[in-house]
């Protein structure tokens, strides 16, 4: 089960696990992306199967409606991915817009909670499963005007490291994958639409992809069943921390 899977890091992942044979709940906000990468998949890896859940995971209700709702055959989720997430606005604290924080704290980590919460009592009555939460390096940074974002993600750190101990007696997996910039929608959606301004934000240098993050999120759940990768921390080259990036002047 992959949340956030729409666009970005969702869709790639997606993508990847699909060529690997895995049948995928693709769940998103946005009905009708879901229901075309749904089929997308469908034509492209016949192999496996592909159900699409379209639903906010800021809603509580929601979200336990959705994952009731599963039909018998697909309630057995061995793997969820906790990817749905944002950064909104990158105003100083005193400026910040409180209505940007709210969809932050209720996405990145409210909605990671009750998606687990759904989630995970299968895996425990199983005594298997794996959980990667996506993370960032503002799980471990923080940086002028990105102060509610970053305290978002270091909830899910702190998250990550709690489920791996309430779940480590029923042999749960729990990884952890923390990436540096990544080009996808995310400075899009930070910067509410302003593609110019998000467009500087991976200038002079190459960024991650979102098939990097997805190769890396199948490197995790392929790891030997002893094996539990739990803090991934994934960067360009050429950025060395979450202030520091090197850039090559154009020209």
């Amino acid at each position: 089960m992959i949340t956030g899977a729409t666009a970005g890091i969702g869709r790639a992942t997606a993508h990847v696990l699909a060529q690997d044979g895995h049948h995928l709940i693709l769940t998103g906000r946005r009905r009708e992306r879901l229901e075309a990468l749904r089929d997308e998949l469908a034509r492209t890896y016949p192999k496996s199967r592909f159900l699409a859940l379209a639903f906010d995971v800021r809603r509580r209700d929601a979200v336990e409606e959705a994952i009731a709702s599963l039909p018998d055959e697909w309630q057995a989720i061995d793997t969820l991915i906790n990817n749905a997430g944002l950064a909104v606005g990158l105003e100083s604290i005193h400026e910040g817009d409180p209505d940007d924080w709210e969809r932050m704290i209720d996405t990145n980590i409210k909605g990671l909670l009750y998606v687990t919460r759904a989630v995970a009592p299968g895996m425990v009555a199983r005594r298997a499963g794996h959980i990667v939460n996506l993370g960032s390096i503002s799980s471990r940074e923080v940086y002028p005007g990105g102060a509610v974002y970053c305290a978002t993600k270091h909830a899910v750190r702190a998250l990550s490291q709690g489920m791996r101990q309430d779940l480590l007696p029923y042999g749960i997996r729990v990884s952890l994958i923390c990436p540096g910039a990544v080009e996808t929608e995310f400075s899009i959606v930070r910067f509410k639409g302003d593609n110019q301004r998000a467009a500087s934000v991976y200038d002079g240098y190459t960024p991650l992809s979102a098939d990097d993050i997805a190769r890396t999120i199948r490197f995790a759940l392929t790891a030997p069943a002893h094996v539990d990768l739990q803090d991934i921390l994934v960067m360009p080259t050429a950025q060395a921390d979450a202030r520091t990036i090197h850039r090559t002047p154009k020209g």
